[in-house]
């Protein structure tokens, strides 16, 4: 979950601005409970729904669910220049994105996960410098290596763990590579597209990209639960669409440089949620890997004049997700 910036705009003054200066604060800590709650959800449904059925699932229900946020109306379609990268942005970030974290979550745990996918910031710069012309600093390089290193700790200590292996720990790592691929189209879009559509097509597309599991789906879904059919529209509705609107809504009304690290205490929450839900906890080397990621992200971070990524588990200042 993440995404370029939008522009801030300063926090409301005037008659009446005191009463409204804790919603932004509001909407973060609402934002960073739902990317949490998301990988907590994808885990407690591995054992009923198979991926490809909840990403298929989940991303109809996101596309529908944007939709009505945009109140039915969409203002154009894109061009041919806007098509290749709405694809890759898709395709990536929402298909193999979603089918991707949602196997690793079959076989490691929630807070694992979520700790994974915080490289992914690293991974957005070093593919801007190789993709976009950005530059390659030595903050960069310093915290790929640290955050990489961080990410074979936690492989070490979910392989050896009961609740997980070294396969899921890739898949998780694979996601946090489509998730970069896609802030990268996201950022070359933005200009042209707003946030709101250009989620909505993100989600066509990834939808698409899960039309194959369709004939699972509709004998899984068939056969499901009523608790699992009200997961998966949560899934669709709240970490997805709802969570896009009141990070989008925070950072257009506060300073987003500060909001962008709370999204760091998203494994965290998601531990705690995964302890008091699921009775589980990753590894406590596990938890070293994960400071390790978080510290090469800030290492990173730490360039000039470089436009900030924002992140959290699988969703954008354009889309929220685990």
């Amino acid at each position: 979950m993440t995404s370029t910036s939008p522009p801030t705009a300063p926090t409301t003054t005037g008659p009446g601005a005191p009463s409204r200066a804790w919603l932004p604060l509001a909407a973060v800590a609402l934002t960073l409970v739902l990317w949490a709650s998301a990988f907590v959800g994808i885990r407690h449904l591995g054992e009923s729904v198979p991926p490809g059925t909840l990403s298929l699932a989940r991303l109809a229900v996101m596309t529908l669910a944007v939709l009505a946020l945009m109140k039915g109306r969409i203002s154009r379609l894109p061009d041919r220049r806007e098509w290749p990268l709405i694809l890759a942005g898709g395709i990536s970030w929402f298909g193999v994105y979603n089918l991707a974290l949602n196997e690793s979550e079959r076989r490691i745990d929630a807070g694992t996960a979520a700790l994974i996918i915080q490289i992914g910031p690293i991974l957005v710069g070093l593919l801007a410098a190789f993709f976009l012309g950005e530059r390659l600093t030595r903050n960069l390089l310093i915290g790929m290596a640290v955050g990489f290193a961080g990410v074979v700790v936690i492989g070490q200590a979910s392989s050896r763990g009961a609740n997980g292996d070294l396969v899921g720990v890739l898949l998780s790592l694979l996601a946090a590579l489509t998730f970069a691929v896609g802030v990268l189209t996201q950022k070359k879009l933005l200009p042209t597209i707003s946030p709101l559509e250009l989620t909505f097509w993100y989600a066509v597309v990834g939808t698409v990209v899960c039309l194959p599991w369709t004939g699972e789906a509709v004998g899984v879904l068939g056969d499901a639960s009523a608790d699992t059919i009200w997961w998966i529209l949560y899934l669709g509705v709240f970490p997805s669409a709802i969570a896009f609107v009141a990070w989008a809504y925070a950072l257009s009304h506060a300073d987003a440089g500060k909001f962008a690290q709370s999204t760091f205490l998203v494994p965290f929450i998601t531990a705690l949620m995964a302890w008091l839900l699921l009775d589980e906890v990753p590894p406590a080397l596990a938890f070293v890997g994960g400071a390790m990621c978080i510290a090469g992200v800030l290492v990173a971070r730490r360039t000039p004049k470089v436009n900030s990524v924002v992140t959290g588990a699988g969703a954008p200042s354009s889309t929220s997700d685990g």
